[in-house]
C-alpha cells in the first residue's frame, strides 16, 4: 500500500445561499483518506457568524466577523476522517468567501 500526500487549496467566493456548503469537491472524503485542515480564513460582506460541522459535530462556531474583513478560524490543525462530511456555513446570506488550505493523505494499493 502506497501513502500519497497531496498538499491543496479549495476556496468559495461570494457565496450568498447562507446554507451549509460541503467543502471538498466529493462532498466528503474517500474512505482511504485522511485530510488535515491548516487554515481556515473567512471574509463577509456582513458581520455572520460562521459554523464548521466536521462529522455533524460543530467543530468551530465563530463569534460575529468584521464586515469586509479577513479572520482564520484555525488555531490547531483540524482532522477531517475518511468517509465523514465537513461543511463550512454562514449565518447570513451576505456575501461570504472562504479558502482552507490542507493536506490530503490517501492511501492507494498498489498491486
Amino acid at each position: 500500500m502506497a501513502v500519497v500526500n497531496q498538499y491543496k487549496f479549495i476556496g468559495i467566493d461570494n457565496n450568498t445561499t447562507g446554507s451549509a456548503l460541503d467543502v471538498f469537491p466529493a462532498s466528503t472524503p474517500g474512505v482511504n483518506e485522511t485530510i488535515i485542515i491548516k487554515s481556515i480564513l473567512v471574509t463577509s460582506a456582513g458581520t455572520p457568524v460562521v459554523t464548521v460541522t466536521n462529522n455533524s459535530i460543530t467543530a468551530i462556531k465563530s463569534v460575529p466577523l468584521t464586515a469586509n474583513q479577513t479572520k482564520e478560524l484555525l488555531t490547531q490543525p483540524l482532522i477531517v476522517e475518511g468517509g465523514s462530511g465537513f461543511t463550512i456555513q454562514s449565518s447570513t446570506s451576505d456575501s461570504f468567501d472562504y479558502a482552507i488550505s490542507y493536506l490530503n493523505i490517501k492511501k492507494e494499493r498498489v498491486d
